[in-house]
């Protein structure tokens, strides 16, 4: 059985802009039901209260109530946000934001949004005693599993960025902070690793030294120097990294 359409509402006090964004959204997702479009933060928090569809893509800046306004009424809608500002960054995911686009919103990205959209849309069925057979029920009645960081939020001065945790390879203490190396970039935040380890998802990244997170999936290969001593070779790095002896018993079957 196909998952039921999703609805969504378009807010911008620009109307061109957001018959442009509902245009494309049809274009990449075409069972997406766009149930109308506001031109500001009251007329979108009165669609929302009233039709409470799954999925909002809010500008931030608009008359009457900011798109961070709006988004804090909601509790089962979904929030995207489409703003040309990045400086709201943070405030947009402290209101559990699944994605935050700046304009002018290249195809690119938006496709990359329409994509973790549809990957979320499955929801659990309800629980129905009479179908459900034991373990079925304890899976669904055991606690949520666990989450997990998507995104790393990055400052420079006055600016903020937005980094994917798909996107890093690695992760390195250097002194007061900790430098996150992605193919092409290098970013710095405060956080230490012992505190950023229990925040990333354990199936993706791991430690293999004190000074150390690597992304899983970025591994190429584990050898020795010789000396002895064990090195990880990630496929997109071309200095190796330091498997310390404490941390290599996670890799022995590779």
């Amino acid at each position: 059985m196909s998952p039921t359409p999703l609805r969504a509402l378009i807010a911008d006090d620009e109307p061109l802009l957001a018959q442009a964004l509902a245009e494309r959204l049809q274009q990449l997702w075409p069972a997406l039901q766009i149930i109308g479009i506001a031109r500001n933060g009251l007329e979108a928090s009165a669609i929302l209260a009233s039709q409470q569809p799954e999925l909002a893509f809010l500008d931030i800046r608009m008359p009457g109530l900011s798109g961070l306004q709006v988004a804090g009424t909601q509790q089962h809608t979904r929030i995207v946000f489409v703003t040309a500002y990045d400086e709201y960054a943070v405030a947009a995911f402290e209101h559990n934001a699944v994605d935050y686009l700046l304009k002018p919103v290249s195809d690119e990205r938006l496709a990359q949004c329409v994509a973790k959209l549809q990957r979320s849309q499955a929801r659990p069925a309800a629980l129905d005693p009479a179908t459900l057979d034991l373990s079925q029920l304890l899976r669904q009645l055991s606690p949520a599993a666990p989450t997990y960081l998507h995104w790393l939020t990055t400052g420079l001065a006055e600016t903020t960025r937005l980094v994917a945790c798909e996107e890093v390879l690695y992760f390195q203490a250097n002194e007061k902070y900790t430098e996150i190396i992605t193919a092409h970039e290098r970013h710095l935040i405060r956080t230490s690793l012992k505190e950023l380890l229990p925040q990333l998802d354990p199936s993706r990244f791991a430690q293999i030294h004190r000074s150390y997170i690597v992304s899983l999936p970025a591994i190429l290969k584990i050898d020795r120097d010789l000396l002895g001593r064990q090195r990880v070779h990630l496929k997109a790095v071309s200095e190796p990294l330091p498997l310390s002896r404490s941390h290599a018993g996670q890799f022995k079957q590779m």
